[in-house]
């Protein structure tokens, strides 16, 4: 199991292309740590709005009564890929991890691949 500082870190070296990376809880909106972003990338406020990302989408599969778990999210830009993993299990109910992706430098399989990994031994 790792924490959060260490599952960042190995995120933003293992994941081709990474540009940022988040661990958040959805029930706050707040990042419980970032690595990477910048200037044109404030993962703070990606953090809080790619939560209410999570509960509309929630809220759509409850009014069409659907019973599956979302597994993640991806959002596709011109020049990036925004991937929300949701965190499963006891230690991480109510957290997401939130990754940016250069779309040119990354393979999308593989990154989904690693982040799934990831989040299996994310311990908060």
């Amino acid at each position: 199991m790792t924490n959060v500082e260490i599952s960042l870190k190995e995120t933003m070296t293992v994941v081709e292309g990474a540009l940022g990376a988040a661990v958040v809880d959805y029930t706050s909106g707040m990042a419980l740590g970032t690595l990477g972003g910048g200037k044109d990338l404030d993962l703070a406020v990606a953090a809080a709005g790619n939560t209410d990302v999570i509960r509309a989408k929630v809220r759509t599969m409850e009014h069409l009564g659907l019973k599956g778990e979302i597994e993640d999210i991806l959002i596709t830009l011109g020049t990036q890929y925004h991937l929300i993993r949701l965190v499963k299990g006891r230690q991480g109910s109510g957290l997401f991890i939130y990754l940016v992706l250069d779309r040119g430098r990354s393979n999308l399989a593989m990154a989904r691949h690693q982040l799934k990994r990831i989040e299996t031994e994310l311990e908060v």
